[in-house]
């Protein structure tokens, strides 16, 4: 058991405040504007499952594909969810890019409803305060694969979920998204362009995708309109890493090697049922 879950329990299930962090997150805030969120969730005709198998509180690490482009709806069809079953005063955060919170009129807008800048500092600090965490590894990366991978999990070979899990001594909680790259369709992800657009290196993004979609037709780096698409959202059993190898593998290569690909297996496993459930139907 982590010393940030061990400080938790002690402290009784009602004591970790709604903003351990001071970080900006307002229940008030969420309770006053959830149902805009819900209306945008509410276009990819949600299901969420698998709230029973959550721990019955955090800290936890919730670990997602990422899908959607420009709009993703997985989070906000997670989040809206979630309020509805486990209420909008337990803390939970979700790591966004910093260009996104960067927008005028929307980066104070997600950081009340309880956004974090992306980064281990702050998701660290966020699981060490006894909040729980969402976390999609593959970013932009992911959420721009081709229409022609879009029932695979892609997060690029980043570890760092898997170290944060280790180094907290938090279990993982995957997140399996399935649908959402159904709304846009990627001819490419534009990732050699990217690199000749000193714009985007600036806000640390990496892709210049190539869409089809209305309302341009075929556009480069342009957001379209999401088509209708249906989503499914299936949380999974949490997995102890450091239960078995203890916050010392963070820094061991093999054992976090290791980690993430029994990860990212079992989220493609998983993405790869709902996949065949949805050709079933």
């Amino acid at each position: 058991m982590s010393l940030a879950t061990a400080e938790t329990l002690e402290r009784g299930a009602g004591a970790v405040g709604p903003d351990p962090l001071g970080a900006g997150r307002d229940p008030e805030f969420i309770r006053r504007h959830r149902g805009l969120v819900e209306v945008y969730a509410s276009y990819f005709n949600p299901e969420v499952r698998g709230f029973e198998k959550l721990p019955h509180r955090g800290p936890f690490l919730l670990v997602g594909n990422h899908s959607g482009g420009a709009t993703p709806p997985d989070m906000p069809i997670l989040l809206t969810a979630w309020w509805r079953e486990r209420g909008v005063d337990e803390p939970v955060y979700g790591l966004f890019h910093s260009f996104f919170l960067g927008l005028p009129g929307i980066g104070d807008s997600v950081r009340k409803a309880g956004a974090l800048e992306a980064g281990p500092a702050a998701a660290e600090a966020a699981l060490r305060a006894g909040a729980s965490v969402l976390v999609y590894p593959g970013g932009d990366h992911e959420a721009y694969r081709p229409w022609t991978e879009r029932h695979r999990i892609e997060f690029a070979g980043r570890t760092g979920f898997v170290r944060l899990a280790l180094r907290t001594g938090v279990p993982i909680v995957p997140v399996v998204s399935c649908g959402a790259q159904n709304s846009l369709i990627v001819l490419s992800r534009g990732e050699g362009l990217a690199r000749f657009m000193p714009h985007l290196r600036a806000w640390r993004l990496k892709v210049c995708p190539i869409l089809l979609g209305p309302p341009w037709g075929i556009s480069v780096g342009l957001p379209t309109i999401p088509l209708p698409a249906r989503v499914t959202v299936e949380l999974g059993s949490p997995v102890d890493l450091a239960a078995r190898f203890g916050p010392e593998a963070a820094d061991d290569d093999a054992v976090v090697d290791a980690c993430y690909r029994e990860i990212t297996s079992t989220i493609q496993h998983t993405l790869d049922d709902l996949a065949a459930e949805r050709r079933a139907a």
